[in-house]
């Protein structure tokens, strides 16, 4: 099996968190994916996870980004993504989380829904 290696690399600004995530998000490295990213539930900064290296999605990956997602909403913090790429986006259409993602690279305008 050819498998793309996960990989999450994470990085602090003066006013920001981004995620980079690269290969394929799946129940395997789910784990890896949640620790590295739900000590940033409830800081102060915007949390951006970007997508544009990510290959691959299952429900499991899909149901930690939704956790994630409420959970910073709960909270009253921003996050966003970005430079998803185009699979991963209909996917995400399909399934209709989109609607509740702010993307930040592409769709001016674009808001947060309920979850």
């Amino acid at each position: 099996m050819n498998r793309k290696k996960f990989e999450v690399i994470a990085r602090e600004e003066a006013d920001q968190h981004t995620i980079y995530v690269k290969g394929e998000l799946d129940l395997a490295v789910a784990a890896e994916f949640r620790s590295a990213i739900e000590p940033l539930i409830s800081t102060d900064k915007e949390v951006i996870l970007d997508m544009g290296e990510l290959t691959y999605i299952d429900s499991t990956g899909m149901g930690i980004l939704i956790f994630f997602l409420k959970a910073r909403k709960e909270e009253n913090r921003a996050f966003a993504v970005q430079n998803i790429p185009q699979k991963i986006k209909k996917l995400l259409d399909l399934t209709g989380i989109t609607r509740f993602l702010p993307v930040q690279d592409g769709a001016p305008g674009q808001e947060a829904g309920e979850v």
